[in-house]
């Protein structure tokens, strides 16, 4: 079945764009906190460590929902927490454009966090528990690929309006995903896998991490959680700052969000690169290939001097970064049985979260010190390509394989 063919079939087009959409609102979500970090660093004069907080605290909050929410998904269905983790950010986002203060907006960050890194985990492995195995992992890195539509409209937010009316405005855009929720709740259907195979078996949430590290899996969860520490590590270390990071290179705010809007679009034929190869040369080569150009464009904008080469960089980053985020996505619940296949993809998900509370605040602090964006982004090279041997030397090929 064509990437087409799968859109043509009622059901799973349904499906994958009511899940894409949440997905899409989730992206826009966590990009316009980039573009609104950047305003509120002028407007509340904040240093580059408090933007490190601002940052990091929202993946905290993600990587405690997607522990939580992949447990509880295993134990209620994936449907119900889905929902639940779309209401609960957008709603703290509608509230955060009411904080007066930064400890008040810290809080809420944390709790839009929450449902922001629940979902993530959840809406994939609904996804992949609800396609034929051949068009498993495209239907993922399709669904995966809303996430660029999502910061492509975060970026229009941020030039159209953020710049002009102020942050708030960003957050009440933020919001509107709870409208969206009512919708969701009558337009999608559980996962059959999970209602034939995984309700109410899990026991408990140790029984589910016992099982994720007992021999048949162990070898699995390390790959999982270097993979997405990574990833995660250097995707909000360098996409959080890239407005930032083009201030410090010496363009304003309008321009900084400009180029970062350009810089994203890309995001999107790097996502359907992706699709087309996952299910023509497997997961392993789409995730080593597209980490290791990634890594080579982190070093390339990180020493890029003229306005040109850092755009083309930026592109290059995108295109290959997000591809790969749809090979991970589409990876991880391949993994694993029913049973713990929503709490193995948060948990890895959660503990790759740590490297994006990490990465903003190191950012933060090594701008603050007078580190060059050069030496930054060298980091982020090294730490990328440490993934990629993850996946070669311990990854196991899923392409193919039907679902335990």
């Amino acid at each position: 079945m064509s990437k087409m063919e799968l859109l043509q079939n009622p059901k799973q087009r349904k499906l994958l764009f009511s899940a894409g959409f949440s997905w899409m609102f989730d992206a826009m979500e966590v990009g316009m906190i980039s573009f609104i970090a950047a305003a509120l660093a002028k407007s509340w004069s904040l240093s580059p460590q408090e933007i490190g907080y601002l940052t990091s605290i929202n993946s905290v909050g993600m990587a405690v929902g997607a522990v939580a929410a992949g447990y509880l998904a295993d134990r209620y269905g994936r449907k119900s927490i889905l929902l639940w983790t779309l209401l609960i950010f957008s709603i703290a986002s509608g509230l955060s454009a009411l904080a007066t203060g930064f400890g008040v907006l810290l809080l809420l960050r944390f709790i839009a966090g929450f449902g922001l890194g629940g979902e993530l985990p959840v809406a994939s492995t609904l996804v992949s528990e609800s396609v034929a195995v051949k068009d498993r992992g495209r239907a993922v890195v399709l669904l995966e690929s809303f996430w660029a539509f999502g910061w492509i409209i975060s970026a229009v937010v941020a030039y159209f309006v953020i710049a002009r009316y102020g942050w708030q405005w960003g957050f009440v855009i933020g919001a509107i995903p709870a409208l969206y929720a009512l919708y969701l709740r009558r337009a999608i259907d559980d996962s059959p896998r999970f209602i034939k195979d995984g309700a109410g078996r899990q026991a408990s949430f140790g029984s589910g991490l016992r099982e994720i590290w007992s021999s048949p899996h162990r070898r699995t969860t390390l790959m999982a959680w270097i993979l997405w520490f990574t990833v995660v590590f250097s995707y909000y270390g360098m996409f959080l700052w890239l407005p930032s990071v083009m201030g410090l290179k010496g363009f304003t705010l309008i321009k900084s969000f400009e180029y970062v809007l350009i810089m994203t679009i890309a995001q999107l034929p790097g996502y359907f690169t992706a699709a087309y190869f996952i299910e023509k040369f497997g997961r392993k080569f789409v995730l080593v290939v597209y980490l290791v150009l990634t890594a080579v464009s982190a070093i390339w904008f990180g020493y890029a001097t003229s306005e040109l080469s850092l755009i083309l960089a930026g592109v290059c980053l995108s295109f290959f970064n997000l591809g790969a985020w749809g090979g991970l996505y589409a990876y991880t619940p391949e993994l694993y049985p029913t049973r713990v296949r929503s709490t193995g993809t948060g948990m890895a998900a959660g503990f790759g979260r740590i490297g994006g509370v990490i990465a903003p605040f190191m950012v933060g602090m090594l701008v603050g010190d007078g580190i060059p964006v050069s030496t930054i982004f060298t980091i982020f090279f090294v730490a990328i390509l440490i993934g990629a041997a993850a996946v070669l030397f311990l990854g196991k090929e899923t392409k193919g394989l039907e679902l335990e």
